[in-house]
């Protein structure tokens, strides 16, 4: 994409230069493709900006307004569902900033979707009887209120759930429709203590499980309720940025087409 300076002739399209490329990135060949790039993170979620910045990437911040109603059920897969999710928060932000100013559009555009699953995939967690027929693995909404709340956590106290985050990239191509899609998925799993029902009384009252899908926040005060996390830390807290990164070199590598246009 192209753009002009603070020098610009008469008539001419003043754009922004952007780099979301700080200076402690490491300089994969991913990360170097996003150089000089308008790179937009479509959510407002403060832990989703503080991770990537931490691993050196500040995009710009545009929200979705895609309304989460996909339904459960219709996915046979309950992991298709974030990445669904995902892929509906990223085109939307796409298309709307494309139709706002075609001069100056997005050259990707990345949108994240965390759920919390009751129980483990089988053969997934090394718990004994995991592997034990559990039915269909159900999603776990925010609470609806305190006592919502306090019944999710007695649910999960000691046992094990399962959480996934669905990754979709949009980036313009020059095919119809104007831009490509590109998803991936990570699974963690989290280990619940035996809290006592005292402490999980306390830590609803503290209200920080409220706004949180499980009812709880790992990062937070909830980390006193967990025993242990198999897998990507970072993905329980609502971005695998380990495999994001490495899914960047990955199409750096293998689609001719990637931020080439």
């Amino acid at each position: 994409m192209n753009w002009f300076g603070g020098n610009s002739k008469k008539g001419e399209v003043e754009l922004t230069d952007h780099n979301c490329v700080l200076s402690h990135a490491l300089r994969t060949p991913g990360v170097n493709k996003l150089v000089g790039k308008r790179v937009i993170l479509a959510s407002n979620s403060p832990r989703r900006k503080e991770i990537l910045r931490t691993f050196g990437l500040e995009p710009e911040v545009v929200p979705s307004t895609f309304e989460e109603t996909l339904s459960h059920s219709s996915f046979e897969d309950v992991h298709e569902y974030p990445v669904a999710t995902a892929t509906h928060k990223a085109v939307e932000v796409y298309e709307r900033l494309v139709r706002e100013n075609p001069d100056d559009a997005p050259d990707l555009v990345i949108a994240a979707d965390t759920v919390v699953l009751t129980h483990p995939s089988p053969g997934l967690s090394t718990t004994p009887f995991a592997d034990a027929p559990m039915g269909r693995q159900d999603i776990l909404e925010k609470p609806l209120d305190k006592d919502d709340n306090l019944r999710m956590l007695l649910d999960l106290n000691g046992g094990v759930c399962e959480v996934v985050t669905g990754v979709s990239l949009v980036y313009p191509v020059l095919e119809a429709p104007g831009y490509k899609i590109k998803s991936i998925d990570e699974r963690s799993l989290v280990y619940f203590a035996d809290n006592s029902e005292q402490l999980l009384k306390a830590y609803v009252e503290s209200g920080e499980g409220i706004d949180r899908a499980g009812g709880f926040a790992v990062q937070g005060l909830g980390g006193m309720l967990i025993r242990k996390v198999d897998g990507d830390y970072q993905n329980v807290v609502g971005f695998p940025a380990a495999s994001f990164f490495k899914f960047l070199d990955l199409l750096e590598e293998e689609e001719q087409d990637f931020l080439e246009v």
